[in-house]
């Protein structure tokens, strides 16, 4: 049988899938040298043993482990248990990727009746002792037992109280004696059974837990959206304990050797004195900068400095790092790659970059391409009028604005209902994940800048305050107040992440400005880039926002959002109800010089660029009144005013629609087939684009038009649309004399158009893999079925590991594409090729689509920056293969 346990002093970095990245980064400290507790991992594989044997720990590892334990008590001089010099351990999860805070941990692991008396005696100090005993059960309760924390800690504020205390630190030995009682009676009462005192059935029950922790609810909600595998696993790591609550010359805290929100290069992080880990992260007790335990612990400051610096240049990233001081001695107990928000990742990767750390190749592959979308949205306008109600710690950077829920089960449910919500709790757990997700940003009156609330909101990228220590919180009543000020449920606030500001009410937000560091990462990554990126866009302001975001072109642009502008909805309307092609083409005359104008304004601003137009592509009836609506209005007209004007012009349209309704319109009369049927509105739009294209030509700005027939299944249909957009180019050209270059292709979205591809590309200069509806015809969904109804239990199942609308299906719809890509360029080499599908702003399905040979990828303007590094990224990775 493979080996399933490893010593920290028998792994390294690169075991992260064997050890988990806690154990794999465990073992390197250990290799080079750091100040690290000593212990061992149980590898993922035994993880899936685990539930592979029916949630049991088989004889084979468990004979592993016990080995491995006599190994860490051979190198500690202690013994777990032992009556003299007892050895205490943590036991910890550790997937293959960071997941914070959302399985479980147990401290202190060994403590009993016995143990705690030893200790009392080891240290001389039998309040730390107590101290850590409760700690134990407490924590072992909850995670092992399943005993809710709310028992555990109104017992503690009943004593508390009692005694007059305030702060944990004022508890006496007496005052943990006489809660540790307290709490044996709670396990009695919960459970039936004494708390358990044998350490090697503590130990094993923990690493149960640790694995079961691995499919609790929030671990499973934080891997979907973070696209984590369940595949993965986790690892258990066995560590002897080192303590940070022996007094003031011992605490806990965490740093990253860089600002996670700013990138700014200094040391950034929090300590409690006279603590435990769980103190700092928990957000139980507000701690101090990190830069003050420099007056405190000055040697021990430098050498956490000295440590810092290795890691980061050991490891070429910004670390996360966790310690414990004991009794002025530095241990080094994590380190991690550092969660960061998207403008401190830019920053980091950059100056790293610059300074010769890492190479640009690095830097690109650095960051994360979805992250660049937390650039590109508003912050607080600091010239609006705006009561600020108080101020906290700014742990995660940005701005929202909601109405103000206590809980997450609130949270989701108005998220639900379309409300925005922000969420305020005195501090987050993990079990509040679901909440933070549903929320706009989270407040919390306790806790730092390393709490739970800030680590994962400024990994989702949303807005967060910690800290708020003003803020006083009843969530029975549902209610916070501020000194004279209460904000009651569903009162609506704003808050500045950057700032720390809560403000009462909405304020104004202005645009993002991108820093020079955010413009230097995308060069580099356009030069690199193997694949174009263009962007979708229908009028100026997009083609405006497209440009100043990088786009190369524009890959969709949609007409019909020109005929859904409400000015033009009357001429509109007029052509659908036209009673004869003669009627209908009066109505478009009139339509076209609106169209020509809106080709003038895109054209103007793109200039030599590329521009995809598709002309018109879904069924007319949806330029039209709702069926259902109007026959409820004309049935109560009917009664109500039975001989009116207005009643017979809504029967006629009533009638139109149902004459233009369809059973399926998704698959109805829409694109070249309505053309088809309706030729004059495919030569009117022709038409509008050369004319727009000759303006252009006439200001010096020389055109290309990508005209694009939608739907397109067989080739007969593009045959014949094509030589109608020829027909129509060539007497609008001729009558400016004037010559200009243009292409004609087609959108590939129905798989019969990809399976014949080869007689389709005779027709067509380019191909534009219209993925959303390929999608959808391949699938044989209604994407807005299939999202409200049940593609999210398919994905919750695990039928589909993504849905197949944001992330391109590279089995079934990719498939098609590389089909339809080869085929088409077998008959004409030169064929180009993009997508203009959602997916082209979706990192893997641009890995996808350069690996496939296409040209370009299209997205919405927003998504151009994240396109553009995901397109490095893909071609990086690419060479690296190759």
């Amino acid at each position: 049988m493979a080996k399933q346990v490893y010593m920290f002093d028998e792994g390294h970095k690169d075991m992260k899938n064997q050890l988990g990245g806690k154990g794999a980064n465990l073992a390197e400290m250990t290799q080079i040298g750091l100040p690290v507790p000593y212990g061992f991992t149980i590898t993922t594989d035994a993880c899936h043993s685990y539930y592979q044997d029916g949630k049991l720990v088989n004889t084979a590892l468990k004979d592993e482990i016990i080995q491995a334990l006599h190994q860490l008590e051979a190198a500690t001089n202690k013994k777990l248990g032992d009556k003299e010099t007892p050895l205490f351990v943590s036991v910890r999860s550790g997937s293959v990727v960071s997941m914070p805070g959302m399985m479980d941990t147990v401290l202190n692991l060994g403590m009993n009746d016995l143990t705690v008396e030893a200790q009392k005696k080891l240290t001389g100090n039998g309040r730390f002792a107590y101290d850590s005993y409760r700690r134990f059960i407490q924590m072992f309760s909850n995670v092992v037992l399943g005993i809710d924390l709310y028992f555990f800690e109104n017992r503690l504020d009943q004593l508390k109280e009692a005694k007059g205390y305030i702060s944990d630190p004022e508890m006496t030995e007496e005052d943990w004696i006489e809660l540790i009682l307290s709490y044996k009676d709670l396990v009695v009462k919960h459970t039936n059974q004494p708390f358990p005192q044998d350490p090697i059935e503590q130990l094993m029950f923990a690493i149960h837990a640790v694995f079961d922790s691995w499919n609790n609810q929030r671990a499973i909600i934080y891997r979907q959206l973070n696209r984590i595998p369940d595949s993965y696993g986790t690892a258990v790591n066995i560590q002897s304990m080192v303590f940070g609550n022996t007094g003031n010359d011992s605490g806990t805290g965490v740093a990253f050797t860089r600002n996670p929100s700013t990138g700014e290069n200094l040391l950034y992080g929090e300590f409690l004195l006279n603590a435990q880990g769980e103190d700092v992260v928990a957000g139980i007790r507000t701690p101090q900068p990190i830069a003050q335990l420099e007056q405190i612990l000055p040697d021990v400051y430098q050498q956490f400095v000295n440590a810092s610096l290795l890691l980061e240049k050991h490891y070429r990233d910004m670390q996360d790092i966790e310690f414990t001081v004991e009794q002025g001695k530095l241990y080094i107990l994590q380190t991690r790659n550092g969660k960061r928000t998207a403008a401190s990742a830019v920053r980091i990767a950059v100056e790293m970059a610059e300074a010769g750390i890492i190479s640009k190749e690095e830097a690109l592959l650095s960051v994360e391409a979805e992250q660049l979308n937390q650039l590109l949205h508003r912050r607080i306008d600091n010239k609006a009028d705006m009561i600020i109600l108080t101020k906290g710690l700014p742990a995660s950077p940005g701005a929202a604005t909601g109405k103000v829920v206590f809980n997450s089960d609130e949270a989701q449910a108005y998220h639900d209902k379309g409300e925005k919500v922000i969420l305020v709790r005195p501090e987050t757990t993990p079990d509040d994940i679901q909440g933070i997700i549903a929320a706009e940003a989270v407040v919390t009156s306790r806790g730092g800048m390393t709490s739970h609330a800030a680590v994962v909101a400024r990994g989702m990228g949303k807005p967060c305050i910690c800290g708020v220590e003003s803020l006083k919180i009843d969530t029975q009543s549902k209610r916070f107040v501020v000194r004279e000020t209460t904000v009651n449920h569903l009162d609506i606030i704003t808050i500045d992440g950057d700032t720390g500001s809560i403000i009462v009410g909405e304020v104004p937000m202005i645009e993002p400005k991108n820093s020079s560091h955010f413009h230097q990462l995308l060069a580099w990554a356009d030069q690199e880039k193997g694949i174009d990126v263009r962007a979708n866009a229908d009028n100026k302001e997009d083609s405006l926002k497209a440009l100043e975001l990088g786009a190369e072109g524009i890959g969709l642009c949609r007409t019909e959002h020109m005929f859904m502008q409400a000015d033009r909805q009357k001429v509109v309307k007029e052509m659908i109800l036209s009673s004869s092609t003669q009627e209908r083409k009066i109505c478009l005359a009139q339509l076209l010089p609106i169209q020509q104008g809106d080709f003038e304004e895109i054209f103007e601003v793109m200039q030599d660029l590329p521009v995809t137009i598709r002309l018109l592509d879904p069924p007319l009836h949806e330029f039209l009144p709702d069926k259902e609506e109007l026959l409820i209005e004309v049935t109560a007209m009917r009664i109500t005013e039975p001989d009116s004007t207005l009643l017979k012009e809504k029967e006629l349209l009533l009638k139109k629609v149902q004459e233009l309704s369809e059973m399926n319109p998704m698959l109805g009369h829409r694109g070249c087939r309505l053309g088809l049927i309706h030729p004059e509105i495919y030569a009117m739009q022709a038409e509008a684009i050369f004319l727009a294209a000759i303006t252009m030509h006439q200001k010096g700005i020389h055109v290309k038009p990508e005209i694009m027939i939608p739907l397109v299944g067989h080739s007969n249909e593009l045959k014949i649309m094509r030589k109608l957009v020829i027909d129509t180019a060539e007497a609008v050209l001729a009558k400016a004399s004037i010559n200009m270059e243009y292409t004609i292709g087609t959108m590939i979205e129905i798989p019969r158009a990809a399976l014949t591809a080869e007689q389709i590309a005779a027709e067509a200069d380019f191909f534009s893999f219209g993925t959303n509806d390929l999608t959808q015809t391949t699938f044989g969904y209604s994407r807005d079925d299939a999202e409200g109804k049940f593609l999210q239990t398919y994905l919750e199942q695990n039928i589909l590991t993504e849905n197949p609308f944001r992330v391109l299906d590279k089995e079934g719809v990719g498939q098609l594409v590389e089909i339809g890509v080869n085929k088409g360029r077998s008959v004409k080499p030169e064929l180009k090729t993009g997508i203009c599908g959602e997916h082209g702003g979706e990192a893997s399905s641009i890995a996808f689509c350069l690996h496939a040979g296409l040209d370009y990828v299209s997205c919405s303007p927003f998504r151009v920056p994240l396109a553009r590094l995901a397109a490095a990224q893909a071609t990086i990775r690419r060479q690296a293969i190759t």
